[in-house]
């Protein structure tokens, strides 16, 4: 051994043991991927990022995981990083952990649970045959053809999970597959990259020398175009099967392509219209994509049903983004076990998804109950009490309404997205135009409605609201048309003014504001209603195996019934609609801010202390050494890092000192009270003792020097600790306008000085 294992690093153990040991055994370059990054960590404030999870080695064979190594240096147990390795794998779906050290190599089995010390790294085939399991030549040769990676295009890990999942189970021969991930997790480019694959690799149902026929079946225009979009690299491969493509074919159904796309509204049958699916053989496609098929397909009485029986010859693969529940238990019923599954919570750890933040604001007429001080405009009064998911639906109060869209705009920035959910295309109709009565920005198409009532209108609307580089329009009000798998990616607000009973619903509303976007931290979801109280369901993010798990709560003795959810039209009777008394004042009485914690629940502000009280201790251990690491902007930098890797973010700081009266306080004193219980001092307080200190500021003979140092002292004391971070001192001398940095060293008798007195003065502002 080149080195003592004191000296031995675990660069050297890879480069002098666990390289040669792997070609030794025939492992080839390609398969093997060095620091392995699988994340991008998780979003954090300020256009940051938390830890991005790595392994020291991927082994891949046939485009398969198989194995992942922790490499460690010689003076440590090879085993020593084991616990963390084998968390990756399973994030990884991979079967085989090794960890070594150089000297002995430990390898664990994850499908028993345990492990044993082997002399060298078994050879990729050997490894391959041991993970993929009813190897055959169709499934090696499904499993081997490379995906699709022409410009931005490249799948993240668990896409690359799903879609090899789909390609083992087509190789067995399973007819019904799902997959379901998240909204926002790109599950229309897993669909591309499998269809990718079947397509290069020849595959078909009937094994003959041909590529497969295949349908990508959607339930909206908008929905079936996004796909299209991306299926773009096979543009002349593709068609769309709708009533205008088959009148310019004499009524005859396209079949000169490999992929086609539909709605099933424009193939299925319908009154006195026959389904034009009906115009292929049942054995035309070897293969249907269902997009977001918990919407109806499965059930034998469903929309998409008759379509699926039809060709039932074909492979079914279902994409949808929303776990087993009561309310979608058909769907499960026909796949059955998801393939795979890829959570909200995973998607926003990982980093692949913008967290949320929400507020829930709450007004002194939630509820109502009538008196006859109220004029009642039309209808009549039917009920006693009036609640939450009354409002727009069976009660209009005008007053209430604008209200509340005066209410959204104060809680938004004026130009961030917004989609506001209202109860139905009437409701979207009169909140569109309170908010652009009480609007700032003048443009006309500031705030639109986009429902089915708007047609070709409403379409243009969305796919400007949908267009990055467009500002306008900024808001959309909607109420069904939007739910589903529209993609906007940079959505900064989600308004829930209607109540939402179903948790699908709930899950895929959430979804329109999850999309990542450069410089959106989070987005907010505005609650008028109490919706995201979903967030708290035992079934959020809930299995996908077995029963519906029902959290404790009493199983029912039969099947529920499916959840009513509203079309999002005009109720055929007259509401009631209610002017108040003048007397009557309208008001917001609360504003409740919680943040996504890290197991994809909200934290409730105690919740959220408890957590970070309980963190902070590993940041730091003594009072002293929190204010020495404070004082100093390039450890103060670092501290705030590792809480933001904590998540804890200065949105949630801010959230804290809201909580703990402490808004005009520093950080520091905030972290202290909470740590240590430490009085805290207002930014004010600490300011003035500097200033007090008249001795100091004798010592700077220059008055531009003092006249410096007093200014940052003013921007802290108004605007917080972030204004004399490290890399502020520029900015700050060109604001006192002194110049450039070699300029207002003068004053101070050099660069140098200059730089020493900005560290200084904030030791000064932290002393005890």
């Amino acid at each position: 051994m080149p080195h003592s294992d004191h000296h031995h690093s675990e660069a050297d153990t890879r480069a002098q043991y666990i390289d040669p040991g792997l070609a030794s055994n025939g492992w080839q370059p390609h398969e093997i991927r060095r620091e392995y990054y699988f994340t991008d960590g998780r979003k954090l404030f300020g256009n940051r990022r938390g830890q991005r999870c790595y392994v020291d080695y991927l082994l891949q064979h046939n485009k398969t995981n198989l194995a992942i190594i922790e490499a460690k240096k010689a003076s440590k147990e090879p085993t020593e990083g084991l616990q963390q390795a084998i968390d990756y794998a399973q994030k990884l779906k991979v079967r085989f952990v090794f960890a070594t050290n150089g000297k002995k190599i430990y390898q664990f089995d994850l499908n028993i649970g345990k492990g044993y010390f082997i002399d060298a790294f078994p050879a990729p085939h050997i490894q391959y045959e041991l993970v993929v399991t009813g190897n055959t030549t169709l499934k090696e040769r499904l499993l081997r053809e490379p995906y699709y990676l022409e410009g931005p295009i490249k799948p993240h890990y668990y896409q690359e999970i799903a879609i090899q999942k789909v390609m083992e189970a087509i190789a067995e021969g399973q007819k019904r597959l799902l997959l379901t991930l998240a909204t926002g997790t790109g599950k229309t480019q897993i669909a591309f990259q499998v269809v990718h694959k079947l397509l290069k690799s020849k595959w078909n149902l009937d094994g003959a020398d041909r590529r497969p026929k295949i349908l990508f079946l959607a339930d909206r225009n908008v929905l079936a175009d996004q796909a299209i979009n991306t299926f773009n690299p096979y543009e002349k491969d593709l068609v769309k099967i709708n009533g205008d493509e088959i009148r310019e074919r004499n009524g005859i159904v396209p079949t000169n392509a490999y992929i086609f796309f539909a709605i099933y509204q424009a193939i299925a049958e319908r009154e006195n219209i026959g389904g034009y699916y009906t115009h292929y053989p049942k054995d035309f496609f070897d293969l249907i994509i269902i997009d977001e098929c918990h919407r109806g397909s499965a059930n034998e009485e469903g929309s998409w049903r008759a379509i699926l029986d039809y060709f039932d010859s074909a492979v079914h693969l279902g994409l949808t983004a929303t776990p087993k529940h009561k309310a979608n238990i058909d769907t499960y019923s026909y796949f059955k076990k998801p393939l795979y599954e890829y959570s909200l919570k995973e998607g926003i750890n990982d980093g692949f998804l913008t967290p949320y933040k929400i507020k829930r604001i709450r007004t002194n007429l939630d509820e109502y109950i009538y008196t006859s001080d109220d004029e009642i405009v039309k209808g009549e009064v039917v009920k006693d009490l009036y609640e939450m998911s009354d409002f727009d639906r069976n009660i209009i109060i005008p007053e209430r309404t604008e209200m509340i869209a005066k209410a959204i705009i104060d809680n938004i920035r004026s130009m961030d997205k917004t989609i506001v959910f209202c109860v139905n295309q009437a409701h979207a109709l009169t909140m569109r135009d309170m908010i652009n009565k009480h609007k700032d920005v003048p443009d006309s198409n500031y705030c639109v409605r986009v429902t089915s009532d708007e047609g070709i209108i409403g379409r243009r609307l969305l796919e400007q609201f949908q267009n990055n580089d467009k500002d306008i329009p900024v808001i959309l009000t909607s109420s069904q048309m939007l739910t589903t798998g529209v993609d906007a990616r940079n959505v900064r607000n989600i308004v829930l003014c209607r109540s939402i009973q179903s948790i699908v619903e709930f899950k895929q509303i959430v979804g329109r504001g999850t999309r990542i976007f450069d410089g959106k931290d989070f987005f907010t979801i505005i609650d008028f209603t109490g919706a995201t109280r979903n967030f708290y369901d035992p079934e959020w993010d809930g299995p996908a195996e077995g029963e519906p798990d029902y959290g404790g709560r009493e199983k029912p003795d039969k099947a529920p019934k499916p959840e009513v959810v509203d079309s999002g039209a005009d109720e055929p009777y007259e509401k009631l609609e209610v002017k108040l008394s003048n007397g009557r004042q309208l008001r917001i009485t609360d504003i409740e801010v919680r943040f996504a914690g890290p197991d994809g629940k909200p934290m409730s502000a105690k919740e959220f202390l408890e957590h970070i009280i309980s963190a902070l201790p590993g940041l730091f251990s003594t009072e002293e050494e929190l204010r020495t690491l404070w004082a100093n902007p390039d450890t103060r930098e670092k501290l705030l890092l590792d809480l933001e890797s904590l998540g804890f973010d200065g949105e949630h700081l801010e959230a804290i000192a809201e909580m703990v009266q402490a808004k005009d306080s520093d950080y520091f004193d905030l972290l202290a009270y909470l740590t240590f219980n430490k009085d805290m001092l207002t930014r004010h307080q600490r300011t003035q003792q500097v200033i007090a200190d008249q001795k100091y500021f004798g010592t700077f003979k220059n008055e531009q020097a003092k006249q410096f140092l007093y200014f940052m002292l003013h921007r802290y004391e108004k605007d917080g600790i972030k204004e004399l971070a490290a890399d502020k001192l520029p900015q700050l001398i060109q604001l006192a306008k002194l110049g450039t940095a070699k300029e207002a060293g003068i004053y101070f008798g050099g660069i140098q000085n200059l730089r020493d007195a900005y560290y200084n003065i904030q030791e000064r502002l932290y002393q005890p």
